[in-house]
């Protein structure tokens, strides 16, 4: 299932390539938590996006939510490059998303970073 979902999100990403440089990194990160943290981390994810949306180099980013699977979230970041990406990864938001995030998780942070095809 979580293929298909990759898929899907990749999909999705096409359209996000007309308004991405050349050099963008296109990552899709798939999250499922224990059904009982299912609320906790809808919270979580909106405040990630909400806090993403200001850092430098973002060209988009959306969260989904699995039809008729409440605790299974999909997350799709554009960044312009992948310098920016990284440093990302290390700003305080971010680092405090994946540390709460932590405990909730019933399988492991699914991340998987793509660029397009030249």
């Amino acid at each position: 299932m979580t293929r298909i979902l990759m898929a899907l999100a990749l999909t999705a990403l096409a359209g996000f390539a007309q308004n991405a440089p050349a050099t963008a990194v296109y990552v899709v990160a798939h999250i499922d938590v224990t059904p009982d943290h299912a609320a906790e981390t809808a919270a979580l994810v909106k405040q990630y996006a909400a806090d993403s949306k200001k850092d430098k180099g973002i060209v988009r980013i959306d969260a989904v939510l699995q039809d008729g699977r409440t605790n299974h979230f999909t997350i799709v970041e554009v960044w312009q490059t992948r310098a920016a990406f990284e440093a990302h990864t290390a700003l305080a938001h971010t680092v405090q998303y994946r540390e709460k995030l932590h405990p909730f998780l019933g399988s492991p942070y699914d991340e998987r970073i793509h660029g397009m095809i030249p």
